[in-house]
């Protein structure tokens, strides 16, 4: 990997102390005693000192250059890797090599204070009636408004914004720029940088005079866990509040409108814009480029491909793709026969539809 400048440099980890953490098993007990690791990679890119991965059959032919200290595979693939490179063995090696990484590194789990301080930096405007309990730190340039009310152990990035009477849980950040009004925001949350949370939904009234501005009076609600990506906005609610559930993670530039509800443990890729009043039930997950039009529900544990059109309710549990969006199995039948029948017109000459002149 990449020299880590950007973050203090890890506690070097035996290979025991690698494996407690991570669950995973030494499966040549007494060989690399001495080793120590204070880094992770890729396979391709490990060094000596360094621990990587590999979970997955079209990465064998790595094996033959690689250099890394550790790996953490499968017991599928332990047999595969060099001699002279230690070995632990997990039955998720994707997971437990995130283990450890969060262990060497863990300032990179949240963003941290632009000016690597605690407490109240000089230049933070922060209003007499708000409420910070100990061990908060805002840096240069963040304002919070009156009546808000920050936990302990959050951190206020430069240049965002806490709107008035705003509360905002233990442990939480807020990133560089983000606005932040009308909301209320639980423990361990992240919000990116440049994110907007609670800023008036697109409600219109149209009428023969022009387009009447319906008032936006609910609010936004983060539960705990929640993640919010950089430059993603969340509207609030017209008449109910915009509520994120618990452990959902939302990923860089997301529009979710007003009055949606998202379940816990919900997965939301990039550019995925979810219209007003629609419903996502727990463990939901949306690849990126979705699109799901209001007033629809999306039940627990569903999976929508990216680039679909979600066009109405949608049942727990399946796996639906396209535009409109579909059961995958149907989607995949429409594909084929669209194919087969353009390569059959190719063939015999005839025009496609729009080719006609």
């Amino acid at each position: 990997m990449s020299e880590p400048a950007f973050f203090p440099l890890p506690t070097p980890l035996t290979l025991d102390e690698v494996a407690a953490l991570s669950g995973a098993r030494l499966a040549r007990p007494g060989a690399q005693d001495a080793l120590r690791l204070t880094g992770v990679g890729t396979l391709a890119d490990a060094g000596p000192s360094e621990l990587a991965f590999l979970d997955q059959s079209r990465y064998l032919a790595t094996l033959g250059t690689a250099r890394a200290g550790a790996i953490i595979t499968s017991e599928k693939f332990a047999g595969e890797v060099p001699e002279a490179i230690a070995v632990l063995v997990s039955p998720r090696p994707a997971s437990a090599f995130v283990a450890v990484t969060r262990q060497l590194f863990p300032q990179a789990l949240r963003p941290q204070p632009v000016f690597g301080h605690t407490g109240i930096a000089p230049g933070a405007f922060i209003h007499p009636t708000a409420s910070l309990e100990a061990g908060v730190t805002v840096d240069p340039g963040a304002v919070i408004g009156p009546g808000a009310e920050v936990g302990a152990g959050s951190v206020i990035c430069a240049n965002a914004v806490v709107g008035a009477g705003v509360r905002i849980g233990r442990d939480s950040t807020i990133g560089s720029g983000v606005s932040l009004s009308h909301a209320l925001v639980g423990n361990r949350v992240i919000v990116h940088a440049g994110a907007r949370i609670g800023q008036d939904g697109f409600g219109y009234q149209p009428g023969p005079g022009g387009h009447l501005k319906v008032p936006q009076i609910g609010r936004v609600v983060l539960q705990d866990d929640v993640e919010i990506g950089a430059g993603s906005t969340i509207d609030r609610g017209a008449l109910r509040d915009t509520v994120i559930g618990e452990g959902t993670k939302i990923d860089n530039l997301v529009q979710i409108a007003h009055n949606v509800v998202i379940g816990r443990h919900c997965i939301i890729v990039s550019q995925t814009g979810i219209s007003g009043s629609t419903t996502l039930g727990d463990f939901v997950m949306l690849g990126g480029q979705v699109g799901v039009v209001g007033h629809c529900t999306i039940g627990d544990g569903a999976q929508i491909a990216a680039s679909s059109n979600v066009k109405g309710d949608v049942p727990p549990g399946v796996r639906w793709g396209g535009s409109p969006a579909k059961p995958v199995r149907e989607w995949f039948r429409e594909m084929t026969t669209l194919k087969k029948l353009a390569e059959s017109r190719a063939r015999s000459g005839a025009a496609t539809p729009g080719e006609e002149e």
